[in-house]
């Protein structure tokens, strides 16, 4: 099935296409900076920052934090067809998978433990502690994808 995907015309085109490996990248990046940046003012909030945004504002932000993550999701996916022997064998792409499941995870979390009311609980600075970790991980790994794979 991988020999498969990485055969198709499309993946190709992605391949060899002067604008299409950019192109892809191009969204990939932004959809990730977009999603990661969301993140940390959610995280950064349940920390005690940025005070002036209510607690119970911040359910608002992940509606745009899943469609980054779906957009980062689905141009990964085009790059990792593109270049499916190199990835399906790099620690670092595996890792960088890892983290990005575990942030998703987290962002479940913490959207479920996040009242109504504008008090933060403990157990909330705790994930979202884990979470900043996570994705700046997330953001490290990805940058070293091309240098280590």
């Amino acid at each position: 099935m991988f020999d498969s995907l990485g055969t198709t015309q499309f993946s190709f085109w992605v391949r060899s296409d002067p604008f299409g490996w950019p192109l892809f990248l191009t969204l990939h990046v932004l959809a990730t900076a977009l999603a990661a940046g969301f993140i940390f003012i959610i995280a950064l909030r349940l920390l005690g920052f940025f005070e002036l945004i209510p607690a119970r504002a911040l359910k608002r932000m992940l509606p745009v934090v899943w469609a980054a993550l779906v957009l980062e999701a689905a141009s990964g996916f085009v790059l990792w067809m593109a270049r499916l022997g190199q990835y399906v064998a790099d620690f670092a792409f595996l890792l960088k998978l890892l983290l990005v499941l575990a942030g998703v995870g987290l962002l479940f979390l913490i959207r479920s433990r996040i009242g109504d009311r504008d008090a933060i609980k403990p157990q909330l600075r705790t994930l979202a502690i884990v979470a900043l970790v996570v994705w700046c991980g997330v953001i490290i790994i990805s940058r070293l994808t091309g240098y280590l794979g």
